[in-house]
């Protein structure tokens, strides 16, 4: 049967996810704020400024108007930045005429409270949606996706009947959804990378090898462990798609905003120049301060996290946070 979902945000990942499920036969309406973007989309089927090159399909309709956007779906899709989900649910809850299937695609946590995004959207959704919240993460370049180029993510949901509903609606020749029994573990693995990232651009900007890199990816991610199972996780999630996965591919790839932007801060600029440069959102910088508050809240050791959070919030110069972290303390891996 044919699917009709709203995919809120025209950036470059919901873009990319209106594509995929556009190319599969959904109707799909695109929303966005910025009314020359919905033009362009619609008129001249591309979305120039964040993803080149692309062609969107015909089926794809995009639209300024949220009420038109949303009425009668069968899932919406929400593609905004991780601070920006509150108000966007807020704006969402009076609209819906139905129960669709409600399914978050940023990576972050929300920084005034250190709340996931499936808990914040549980607090601003009617009662009645609550339990068709679902989360969609995993290792996924945005303008790879919109090229078809193969790519596997996970779908989890707070129920498990929803996660497969959200891994049938985007399952595609090019793009493998798995399902994961552990929102809480998935959803910490894709914001907490970006911190690592951050880490590993600064790394490369200061001019250090590959050496350096595979130690911070890899004691990064026993940082993201540590402070996930203490806020509920799985261990081995930490292990999977939306743990490892996304890590590699957000710390190595030049697609990574984190990765590129922690690059310019390695090469000595300053943070408001790096993100007005970067001219898109880049989640790892307020996902730091959380994680930092988050650590310390839960007393989990995280010493990445803690150089990072000096670089970008205190003006540590970054050789010294290095320099830090290789001075620490003796001690076993496993510890």
């Amino acid at each position: 049967m044919k699917k009709n979902v709203a995919v809120i945000g025209g950036g470059s990942w919901g873009t990319a996810l209106a594509i995929l499920l556009a190319n599969k036969g959904a109707d799909v309406h695109l929303w966005a704020r910025n009314s020359q973007r919905i033009a362009e989309i619609n008129e001249q089927r591309t979305n120039k400024h964040y993803l080149p090159d692309v062609v969107i399909p015909e089926i794809l309709t995009g639209t300024t108007d949220l009420e038109q956007a949303v009425y009668g779906k069968d899932a919406v899709v929400l593609a905004v930045p991780s601070q920006a989900v509150r108000g966007m649910v807020k704006e969402l809850a009076p609209l819906f005429n139905r129960e669709p299937i409600v399914i978050n695609t940023a990576k972050g946590i929300e920084k005034e409270t250190g709340l996931r995004l499936s808990q914040v959207m549980a607090e601003e959704l009617p009662q009645g949606l609550k339990r068709n919240l679902a989360v969609l993460s995993g290792p996924s370049h945005a303008e790879e996706v919109s090229r078809q180029l193969p790519t596997a993510v996970v779908a989890t949901g707070v129920e498990k009947a929803v996660a497969y509903a959200v891994q049938d609606l985007f399952m595609a020749p090019s793009f493998r959804v798995y399902t994961h029994p552990d929102i809480i573990g998935v959803e910490l693995g894709g914001a907490l990378k970006n911190v690592i990232a951050l880490c590993t651009g600064i790394s490369d900007g200061l001019g250090f090898g590959d050496n350096t890199k595979a130690a911070l990816m890899t004691r990064g991610m026993t940082e993201i462990a540590r402070l996930g199972v203490a806020m509920g996780a799985e261990v081995m999630t930490f292990a999977g798609l939306a743990g490892m996965g996304d890590l590699v591919v957000t710390c190595t790839s030049m697609y990574s905003r984190n990765r590129r932007a922690g690059i310019e801060l390695g090469k000595g600029k300053n943070m408001e120049q790096v993100l007005k440069d970067m001219g898109m959102v880049v989640e790892g910088v307020k996902t730091t301060e959380v994680a930092y508050g988050l650590a310390q809240k839960k007393n989990v050791e995280m010493p990445i996290v803690e150089e990072a959070y000096k670089v970008l919030y205190e003006g540590q110069d970054a050789r010294e946070g290095v320099s830090n972290l290789m001075l620490r303390d003796k001690t076993e891996e496993w510890k």
